[in-house]
């Protein structure tokens, strides 16, 4: 996927971490990205990077969005119309609300808390899909419609103790990716979930940037090592995933795991 096949994209969650790098990563390739996020703070900062290397409104827009307040969802998607030119090849639904990871025991866990990871993580990607399906879809002038990219994660079919509201909803994703993979088909639409595993972006943020904070900071040797590719995940390799996603015309209802090899390594108690 290179310039000359210039894309446009919608990136949710695109404030800070996987959706932040993604959304520079593929500005530099000389795509069209229009970003979301629910964190102000971020997202003005964000654009503020942006904007030293390429043009708001031209190469990129943005617009604050909370995908727990499905009119938002609609009134964002009508925002990116003018700026996408009512055409749009890649949705990512990226956003996810992670106060389940590692979050409260089963026993305390709130039905507050519990509604927040479904509403984020599961309903928002089906809204914000179901708002899109007139961008995406094939025509007459458009023999392929676009594609729609849930990101998932490995922690959809693994676990740690007290993931419930996260992992419910990763794995939730999967079956939603199947689903709508079939229903889409008619309109042309492909539909397909990248599940990463550990992607260390916790350079991608406000903060990191303003410490000086690089991408190999806090990583020890053990944890590259525990990957059988050597190295911890980096937002490019999610990006290789991506770019494979929205080329290859053949593939719908994907699971594509980006793990450094992880969820295939066999783990035994250390003596």
């Amino acid at each position: 996927m290179t310039a000359h096949q210039a894309k446009n994209f919608i990136i949710s969650g695109a404030g800070r971490g996987i959706g932040r790098g993604l959304s520079r990563l593929l500005l530099h390739q000389g795509h069209r990205v229009f970003l979301l996020d629910v964190n102000k703070e971020e997202l003005e900062h964000t654009v503020a990077n942006l904007s030293v290397s390429h043009s708001r409104g031209e190469d990129f827009e943005a617009t604050l969005c909370d995908l727990r307040r499905p009119p938002e969802i609609r009134c964002a998607v009508r925002q990116a119309h003018e700026p996408l030119k009512s055409h749009l090849d890649v949705l990512i639904n990226n956003a996810a609300n992670t106060t389940g990871v590692g979050g409260s025991h089963l026993a305390e866990l709130t039905l507050e808390d519990w509604n927040a990871s479904i509403e984020t993580n599961l309903t928002a990607p089906m809204l914000m899909s179901q708002s899109c399906l007139p961008l995406l879809q094939k025509s007459a002038s458009r023999p392929h419609g676009g594609c729609i990219i849930h990101m998932s994660s490995t922690r959809a079919f693994m676990s740690e103790p007290n993931n419930e509201p996260y992992s419910a909803t990763k794995a939730g994703l999967l079956g939603l990716t199947q689903s709508m993979a079939v229903s889409l088909a008619p309109q042309g639409i492909r539909v397909n979930a990248i599940l990463p595993g550990w992607i260390n972006v916790t350079n991608e943020c406000k903060q990191a940037d303003e410490s000086g904070q690089t991408w190999e900071d806090g990583l020890s040797k053990e944890d590259h090592e525990w990957h059988l590719t050597g190295r911890v995940g980096r937002v490019e390799d999610v990006l290789r995933a991506v770019e494979y996603i929205c080329d290859a015309k053949f593939a719908t209802g994907v699971e594509m795991v980006v793990d450094g090899g992880v969820t295939r390594k066999m783990v035994y108690p250390e003596e």
